[in-house]
């Protein structure tokens, strides 16, 4: 069992075009009141002044370089080329407070049959601070359900082992967003998702780069949770709720769809909802 006071803790920065934010963000990983083993930064395929940014700070952070393949590719390049047993993901246009790393790796001693964990965040959209609604409360434990309907977990609120990524795989690569509700869906059918209930990530929103702003985000939920339905992964249960919310996501992208005259899109994901709402849930 690792030391209580020294745990080797990788942190790890997707980054592309974001030299306005990255610094804020690299900082608040040097704050920390418990210093990560190290900061790992990919940058993937910046144009702006990220390269000089990233040249500034020295030996302090590793930096990886990629031509531009999606965030993604970049947290699975800095996973592969981390060294801790816990891997704590930040986005480079959120911060931290000072004691989250240490809050969550004393949550991890005194409770070490754990393998991942998230902290409360503090949202800020456009410079103000906003309360999150309820339907955006987070769930603690085995919240498998609960996620199905929207993304309960935050990329930079979570620390986690590093043998999660062995046991469930890494993000996948063909999303563009939703990245991260896929993962979160594919760890929570049999391994609990535990929350700290300290605000402790900064999470800032209502910038015009916001990836969620230029994808339909239901296509890509429609095609992880189409993928775990059938990937024989899911109890009966967990494969009732998972196709029932499916059946319901499909009806109403597909109605969307037919809406702004997407005529081949729509007859693909209502005649998709329909196979589903024949065969049933069984």
């Amino acid at each position: 069992m690792e030391n209580r006071f020294s745990p080797q803790i990788s942190v790890i920065i997707p980054t592309c075009n974001r030299a306005w934010s990255l610094e804020k963000a690299i900082d608040s990983v040097q704050a920390q009141t418990l210093p990560p083993t190290e900061i790992i930064v990919v940058d993937d395929g910046s144009t702006d002044d990220t390269p000089d940014l990233l040249a500034a700070y020295g030996k302090s952070i590793r930096v990886f370089t990629q031509p531009n393949q999606g965030v993604s590719a970049a947290r699975n390049q800095g996973i592969r080329h981390s060294s801790g047993d816990y891997i704590a993901l930040l986005d480079s246009d959120d911060s931290w407070k000072p004691e989250k790393l240490a809050c969550q790796m004393d949550f991890f001693f005194d409770h070490p049959d754990a393998m991942i964990c998230q902290t409360q965040e503090i949202w800020i959209r456009n410079g103000k601070r906003v309360n999150p609604m309820q339907k955006h409360a987070k769930p603690s434990g085995m919240i498998f359900e609960p996620s199905l309907h929207r993304c309960l977990v935050s990329p930079s609120a979570v620390m986690m082992k590093k043998a999660v990524f062995d046991l469930k795989g890494m993000f996948n690569q063909d999303f563009a967003v939703c990245e991260d509700y896929d993962l979160w869906l594919r760890i929570s059918t049999d391994i609990p998702i535990y929350l700290i209930d300290r605000p402790l990530t900064v999470k800032y929103g209502g910038h015009d780069d916001q990836l969620s702003r230029s994808h339909s985000q239901d296509r890509y939920r429609i095609a992880s949770l189409l993928h775990l339905v059938q990937s024989g992964a899911l109890n009966q249960e967990q494969k009732n709720a998972a196709t029932a919310v499916l059946q319901e996501k499909c009806r109403i992208y597909g109605n969307g769809c037919k809406k702004r005259g997407k005529n081949a899109e729509a007859h693909k994901y209502l005649g998709l909802y329909a196979q589903l709402s024949g065969t049933g849930q069984g």
